[in-house]
């Protein structure tokens, strides 16, 4: 199955055009983004957790990136509310479930050996740091290798033009994120190939989840 899988396109999406895809696990369902390959796949993806479903313990070989949207997710080291972060590195194993329901968005499959150890951010309570233009502040996720980045913009903030070496991927978690080439709300998912070059701003403020520089070789 190949779906986007073209990285030196540019890709816009909102999640909440594409259908819900059922999982080989009943209750859990996708909405696929990006995806190399059928049921193990490098993949980007919204998951729709039921109250009560179960994913079967599984291996991550090159690792697992969530952040939860909405709900609680679970696995056996603990229980993760809207608002968490985690890298899961590659060679690692678990057995997710959520017994009220969640959301979440998910890239699997694309982590190198520069990611050792597991890693857990509450988005909710860790510390914002100033950003590179007034109105824009920044909160590290991933600090192992290319990093993954949550930027929340304060309404009109502008940024300076800039070129993503390395390409770029941003997924809108709440607000309104826009650029030259258009505007996206909550639930829009932007990949921007090596090279490609913007100038992105807020009118209204928004909160991005942003990873750079993983799409040069792909």
């Amino acid at each position: 199955m190949h779906i986007n899988s073209d990285y030196s396109q540019r890709v816009v999406l909102n999640q909440h055009d594409l259908p819900w895809i059922s999982s080989p696990s009943l209750g859990v369902e996708r909405r696929m983004l990006d995806r190399q390959g059928d049921e193990i796949a490098k993949a980007t993806s919204i998951v729709r957790y039921q109250a009560g479903a179960r994913f079967a313990s599984h291996l991550h070989e090159f690792g697992e990136e969530i952040l939860v949207l909405d709900g609680v997710f679970s696995d056996e080291t603990g229980s993760y509310p809207a608002g968490t972060y985690i890298m899961n590195p590659p060679g690692s194993s678990h057995a997710p479930f959520s017994e009220e329901g969640c959301t979440l968005f998910v890239k699997l499959r694309h982590l190198g050996s520069e990611q050792l150890e597991r890693e857990i951010v509450d988005t909710c309570s860790a510390e914002w740091f100033q950003g590179m233009v007034p109105g824009l502040t920044v909160m590290p996720l991933m600090r192992q290798g290319t990093g993954s980045t949550l930027v929340r913009w304060a309404h009109q903030t502008y940024f300076n033009p800039h070129k993503h070496y390395g390409g770029e991927e941003i997924f809108v978690v709440d607000g309104v994120f826009e650029d030259e080439h258009g505007r996206y709300p909550a639930g829009s998912w932007i990949r921007s190939p090596h090279l490609s070059l913007h100038q992105p701003f807020s009118k209204e403020g928004c909160t991005i989840f942003v990873k750079t520089g993983h799409l040069l070789d792909v």
